[in-house]
């Protein structure tokens, strides 16, 4: 099961904004549903990093309601991360521990997922934090 979330979140990852209906725009999230596949989700990028970024950073939360998975959060790092390194996503004073691959990061399970989205829910700020390949720190907030 987490084999097929790690898979949706390298599908999104190739492709966040190639959903056809934009549902709406609310506090620097935007809504998108995508009819063919059918999916939702809602994306975020980062307010500020904190070195140059190589690549577009993103927070995503998805919904395949036909393969019943929902609240599926998806995390596009700003730079690649050492492999040794663990990213953390901090929300409502909570911190979490992701899975990741070397640009992308998901929680382990759909128990964290939740537990995420609810901490999300009531926090002013959401962090991802991690040390990059050149051994630098990597803060997307």
């Amino acid at each position: 099961m987490r084999l097929l979330a790690w898979l949706m979140c390298v599908a999104a990852l190739a492709a966040p904004l190639s959903a056809k209906d934009r549902l709406g725009v609310y506090q620097g999230w935007a809504a998108f549903r995508d009819p063919e596949t059918p999916r939702c989700y809602a994306i975020s990028e980062p307010d500020e990093t904190i070195r140059p970024p190589t690549r577009a950073a993103y927070v995503s939360i998805g919904f395949w309601p036909k393969r019943s998975v929902t609240h599926q959060l998806c995390v596009r790092l700003s730079r690649d991360r050492a492999a040794n390194s663990g990213v953390t996503l901090s929300a409502g004073g909570r911190r979490f521990r992701l899975k990741a691959d070397s640009n992308a990061a998901w929680a382990a399970d759909r128990r964290t997922d939740l537990a995420i989205i609810a901490a999300m829910r009531s926090a002013t700020s959401l962090s991802i934090e991690t040390i990059g390949r050149d051994g630098r720190s990597i803060v997307d907030a």
